[in-house]
């Protein structure tokens, strides 16, 4: 069964629809005088917008509220976040998470299972099928977004997944093969992006226009926001940092650079700082387990791998002075077990005043990834 598109779902709109809606969606309710104001908008063009966007089912108007302290309370235009429903992907090499979310960007429904087969054909038809269940529960829904480890190029339909290492993926057209699978529109992103992104219209940086998203855990990502954008880079790899040096003369990565932040940070990083096991293995979860329970060389791979994060943190901030450096992933023990290393390695390369720095822990999870494919798919259809 292909999942049951509504070609109504999202009427065709001009920029300044589209722009209006955004506003309300990232930053809540607000009266047609500010909107107006925010976008250079004439009141009575103002009001046509927000008339249609009315009949279309996206906005609502109600309650009132004084804005800037002076004059009369005035009625607020409210997003109608139920109106629309978007399914969010996130590949991993052995798991497929799934989301369905409202306009936005609420979780309403959540499904995850195992990927025995790392196929294109075979991941497509679990998704197929996957899309099928949450059309028949939550249907008709208005578009896919699927967030994966690796580089993605390309626009609209022709956007590509270069190469995902987990999933032994090149060159798969997925954008196109999405769609074809579930009927529905579709955007791919790397997964480090998808978040950001998320982190951006409805998380812990909604509403700043500048910021950086940094995740630990088997990998290290970095996502930039400049000016209110999410940077995309001119080969689909933006932020990449997670191979600068932080000691010279330390340890080296799986690609053979000598002390570099990978070489400290990740988990395998980690793991492979400390002894085996009782079954013979080097494993994140020992680490942990060691440093939890206070043993000298688990404690001092963690503080290793604190202060370069630390480097990590600083030298971004150096980079663009964000308003917010936020951490996820599902490495951040780092930074509970290392705080005070994270903050020397920002001190020994921060420029500015730490005061003006902004470090914002996100709790995280893997529906979190999820839930970022589905804010692609909604960025994308009110951004396109």
């Amino acid at each position: 069964m292909i999942a049951r598109g509504n070609p109504e779902a999202w009427p065709t709109m001009s920029a300044a629809s589209h722009a209006v809606l955004r506003e309300i969606v990232v930053n809540g309710a607000l009266p047609r005088a500010e909107l107006a104001a925010r976008l250079g908008l004439s009141k009575p063009s103002l009001t046509r917008i927000t008339r249609s966007l009315m009949d279309d089912g996206f906005l609502l108007e109600g309650g009132t509220e004084l804005r800037g302290g002076m004059g009369r309370p005035s009625e607020l235009l409210h997003l109608r976040p139920e109106s629309r429903r978007f399914v969010g992907l996130k590949l991993t090499g052995d798991h497929l998470y799934a989301v369905v979310s409202d306009l936005g960007a609420t979780v309403i429904d959540a499904y995850d299972e195992p990927i025995v087969d790392r196929s294109v054909a075979a991941v497509l038809e679990q998704i197929r099928i996957v899309v099928a269940r949450f059309d028949e529960s939550w249907g008709p829904l208005t578009a896919v977004g699927a967030a994966l480890a690796g580089t993605v190029q390309g626009s609209g339909r022709g956007r590509v997944v270069v190469e995902s290492a987990f999933l032994e993926w090149a060159n798969v057209p997925l954008v196109r093969l999405l769609e074809d699978a579930t009927g529905l529109p579709a955007t791919v992103d790397n997964d480090v992006q998808a978040l950001t992104a998320a982190e951006h219209w409805f998380g812990a940086g909604a509403g700043l226009r500048t910021m950086v998203l940094l995740t630990v855990g088997v990998g290290i990502g970095c996502g930039l926001v400049i000016n209110d954008e999410l940077v995309d880079g001119a080969h689909g790899t933006p932020g990449r940092i997670s191979h600068l040096i932080v000691d010279p003369s330390g340890p080296y990565c799986d690609r053979g650079h000598r002390g570099c932040a990978s070489s400290y940070l990740t988990n395998s990083s980690i793991a492979g700082a400390l002894p085996r096991d009782p079954a013979g293995e080097r494993t994140y979860e020992y680490a942990l387990e060691q440093a939890r329970e206070g043993r000298p060389s688990a404690l001092k791979a963690f503080a290793d791998a604190g202060f370069a994060l630390g480097c990590l943190i600083g030298t971004a901030a150096n980079l663009i002075d964000p308003a917010k450096v936020i951490l996820s992933g599902d490495g951040l023990a780092v930074y509970e077990l290392a705080e005070a290393d994270v903050w020397r390695g920002i001190r020994q390369t921060h420029e500015e005043d730490l005061e003006r720095l902004d470090v914002d822990v996100q709790p995280f999870d893997f529906g979190e990834w999820a839930r970022g494919g589905a804010v692609l798919a909604i960025r994308n259809a009110i951004s396109p």
